[in-house]
């Protein structure tokens, strides 16, 4: 069952800066708490974003991503001081590498899971919103990448129904014959796809994109909560980059495993990431809480 996300109503400035936060964080923290806890919030509020469709996702093409990108590297990084065994090749198998290929998949996945959450938040007209006085022209081409591709998997869905009305299915027949039905498929959507950006470019000419002085409609305001929200992630945002400066976050993997040391200011810095990763999960369960007191308890 997917959820009433409300972190989504906020301002798009405050979405993209908490997603540029933890994509960044998470791309360039190798520590193993801050993986797993990266990980753990980006599926958990993945899950929430989508429901079962998440779990589905996460179960289906996540986990074996991780697993298998686990795998693969100590298969062909054999770097590292303690050596496990020999691979059948005379490469040695390092304890080293089991563990970074651990994380370097932990790391893969996080960020998939992340952008996952931002293509259901950071819809098309908040990226223009942002970006569309700045870059305007990169800004429509990714809103419209962005768009393009729901829209075709969605397109595709129909045009194989449409095929299998008719008494066309791709999935039975022989080989050529799903070729060939495939083949029709994809044709079609191209001519639909080539049709729709023209008319789109005809919609867009119409109502005077590109000219000068040409207004927008915007109904994003940033009011109080939004102002807020962004110095929260603001004071956040400079306390972690402030404890990776000073090797609050440090790990590595070789030649040997070794990270900072414990103390009161690395954990620190773990609680407020955690806070961090958290923060639409807890806005979100806020808000359910306090409209489940209003409604008398249903959603």
């Amino acid at each position: 069952m997917k959820n009433k996300d409300s972190f989504s109503g906020f301002h798009p400035l405050v979405n993209f800066l908490y997603f540029a936060l933890v994509l960044a964080f998470s791309m360039f923290f190798m520590h193993p708490v801050s993986l797993a806890l990266s990980l753990c919030c980006a599926v958990a509020y993945h899950v929430y974003l989508k429901g079962s469709r998440a779990v589905r996702f996460s179960l289906v093409y996540m986990l074996p991503m991780l697993l298998l990108a686990a795998v693969i590297n100590p298969a062909f990084n054999h770097e590292g001081a303690t050596i496990l065994t020999y691979l059948p090749s005379g490469n040695p198998l390092t304890l080293e590498s089991i563990f970074y290929g651990i994380a370097a998949a932990m790391m893969l996945v996080c960020v998939i899971s992340w952008f996952a959450c931002y293509t259901e938040v950071m819809t098309s007209d908040k990226f223009v919103y942002l970006f569309g006085r700045i870059i305007p022209a990169l800004s429509l081409v990714l809103s419209m990448t962005l768009r393009f591709v729901p829209r075709f998997k969605a397109q595709l869905d129909v045009v194989r129904e449409a095929q299998r009305s008719v008494g066309r299915e791709g999935d039975n027949g022989s080989l050529p014959q799903r070729i060939k039905s495939a083949v029709t498929v994809l044709s079609i959507l191209i001519t639909w796809s080539l049709e729709n950006a023209i008319e789109t470019a005809d919609s867009m000419r119409s109502r005077g994109y590109g000219l000068p002085g040409r207004t927008a409609f915007s109904i994003y305001r940033l009011d109080g909560r939004d102002r807020a929200a962004l110095i929260w992630l603001i004071a956040c945002g400079l306390y972690i980059a402030a404890g990776w400066a000073t090797g609050g976050f440090f790990w590595r993997y070789y030649p040997t495993v070794k990270g900072a040391p414990p103390g009161a200011f690395p954990v620190s810095f773990q609680i407020v990431y955690l806070l961090l990763c958290l923060t639409p999960l807890v806005i979100d369960l806020r808000e359910d809480r306090l409209w489940k007191q209003q409604t008398g308890g249903t959603l």
